[in-house]
């Protein structure tokens, strides 16, 4: 866990090396962004409405995504992140986030070559797991600069946090004091997507972690209980974040399970067959 200031725009800072459990992973669109800086061989991603996997062998920078990303890992893979809140990365990037908006970028796009061949041979030469992540963390103190809206930002977003995204997004601007429109456009900037969207997404991920694959579910509590309109239209957010029905997303948790028990990935990412 990063210390202040970072700690009000990121999650949490992580090492990871060893084998996937599948050649290809997906992770649906959940309300956060992530940076990753590769310290092995090259892992690929496909985006968006991308149709091929692009390869990316320094990093990459995710923005909050409003579809699904899918990972193509090497055999072994080997890595030092960072798991930002939607907000996170907007004092560390230099383009608006609107424009990378399921658009994942090199980490040398954002910092330039020469800054990030740097880092990773720091990262790739340090002394053990708990060093790298001081490094990154000391590399993002470094860079943290001053960013016009994020206060506005990071409070509204923290209020859909806290509601689930079950939250009327008018009623933020009202309490913001700025207009629906300014608010928006904020969020477009340094989030990437507009309150709604990112409330759909706070109220999806709130939603489908309360699954326990293990126990019996009930669909139309689930789906009552966490405000959607009906069963119909829990169905229909469900596959719109995650390709698949809910009854087929929990046949593949369960068989990630049986598979892979007490595995550190169970949950997200999900087999991307």
């Amino acid at each position: 866990m990063p210390r202040p200031p970072l700690d009000g725009l990121i999650d949490d800072i992580y090492y990871l090396e060893g084998t996937a459990p599948y050649a290809r992973l997906t992770l649906p669109p959940m309300p956060g962004a992530w940076l990753i800086v590769n310290l092995g061989a090259p892992f690929q991603i496909r985006a968006g409405t991308e149709t091929e996997m692009a390869e990316y062998a320094d990093g990459c920078l995710v923005t909050t995504p409003t579809h699904a990303v899918e990972f193509g890992y090497p055999l072994r893979t080997r890595s030092v992140g960072v798991h930002f809140k939607p907000w996170g990365p907007a004092p560390f990037v230099p383009m608006p986030a609107a424009e990378l908006r399921d658009r994942p970028v090199t980490v040398e796009q954002v910092w330039g070559r020469t800054a990030v061949a740097e880092l990773r041979d720091r990262l790739a030469t340090a002394d053990g797991p708990h060093e790298m992540l001081t490094l990154l963390e000391e590399e993002l103190l470094r860079r943290l600069r001053e960013t016009a809206g994020l206060g506005l930002v990071r409070h509204a977003s923290s209020v859909i946090a806290a509601a689930g995204g079950a939250v009327a997004i008018g009623d933020l601007s009202v309490a913001a004091g700025v207009s629906s429109t300014h608010l928006t456009q904020r969020f477009k900037e340094l989030v990437g997507v507009t309150p709604k969207r990112l409330a759909r997404s706070y109220r999806f991920a709130a939603t489908v972690f309360s699954i326990d694959p293990a126990e019996a579910i009930d669909w139309g509590e689930l789906a009552g209980g966490a405000g959607y309109f009906d069963q119909a239209h829990f169905g229909h957010e469900f596959r719109a974040f995650t390709g698949l029905t809910p009854t087929r997303y929990v046949e593949v948790r369960r068989r990630f399970l049986r598979e892979h028990p007490g595995h550190v990935l169970d949950g997200w990412p999900l087999p991307a067959d």
